[in-house]
């Protein structure tokens, strides 16, 4: 059975701009996007996941925003967009005092059974590790076990 992995817009991001300045696990995403080309993680992604990070894409690369459009809708992966998702996200945000779109892709992960955040935000990573299902970018491969 392979792994089933929630990635948030910090990681994937860095798939289309791995050279970004402030981006210094670009290897680690990269390594992860192999993964997934390869078959051996599953992503499971809450439906904003594409918005969001059209939205960055569009902002940092905007002449080349269209391709990566096309390249990111030919993504394969479970949408996790249950209600019990979004009341998930509202609960988080309310305890962790943080952004609802951040704790969107922790809820997806909690609300499968076996699914892991792999998130590059450590802001969001310290006020939420101790609730598990979650991995700092540079540590991702133990979802392998």
């Amino acid at each position: 059975m392979r792994p089933v992995v929630v990635v948030d817009a910090s990681v994937s991001v860095t798939w289309f701009i791995p050279r970004s300045p402030e981006e210094k696990y670009a290897e680690q995403a990269l390594a992860l996007l192999k993964a997934y080309a390869d078959d051996r993680i599953e992503l499971y992604q809450p439906p904003v996941w594409q918005a969001e990070v059209l939205g960055v894409l569009s902002r940092v690369a905007p002449g080349d925003a269209e391709r990566h459009a096309w390249r990111l809708l030919s993504f394969d992966c479970a949408s996790a967009s249950s209600s019990s998702v979004y009341l998930k996200a509202v609960q988080l945000s309310v305890q962790l005092g943080h952004h609802l779109f951040d704790t969107i892709y922790h809820a997806a992960a909690l609300s499968h059974s076996s699914a892991v955040l792999i998130t590059a935000d450590k802001r969001y990573l310290g006020k939420a590790k101790t609730l598990g299902r979650i991995l700092p970018l540079e540590r991702w491969e133990e979802v392998f076990g």
